[in-house]
C-alpha cells in the first residue's frame, strides 16, 4: 500500500464525512478518465466531441477535469451519440 493509500484509509477511519467526499470526487474522476479515453480514442478534439454530443464545449472541459457530477442521463447521451454501450454496475467495497 502506497503512503497517499495509506493516508487515505487512515482519514476515512477517522472521518465519515472525508470518506463519503473521497469517494465522491474518486467517482467523478474515473467518470472524467473514461470520457476523455472515449473522445481520443475517437481522435476527437473537446469542440468536435461536445458537437458530436450536442453539448456545449464547455461541458465536456467541465466533465474531463472532475469538475462535473454528470448525470447518467448525460452519459447515456455520449454514449448514444458514440454508438457505445453505457455499463454501470456496482462491485463490492474492498476493505
Amino acid at each position: 500500500m502506497s503512503k497517499i493509500d495509506e493516508y487515505i484509509d487512515k482519514r476515512s477511519k477517522q472521518s465519515a464525512d472525508f470518506a463519503r467526499e473521497y469517494k465522491e470526487e474518486s467517482q467523478k474522476l474515473q467518470v472524467a478518465v473514461e470520457v476523455r479515453n472515449l473522445r481520443e480514442e475517437l481522435g476527437m478534439s473537446q469542440r468536435k466531441f461536445a458537437e458530436l454530443v450536442g453539448k456545449p464545449q464547455s461541458t465536456i472541459a467541465r466533465i474531463e477535469s472532475g469538475k462535473m457530477n454528470v448525470s447518467i442521463n448525460v452519459l447515456n447521451e455520449i454514449a448514444v451519440a458514440t454508438n457505445q454501450k453505457l455499463t454501470v454496475r456496482f462491485e463490492p467495497v474492498t476493505a
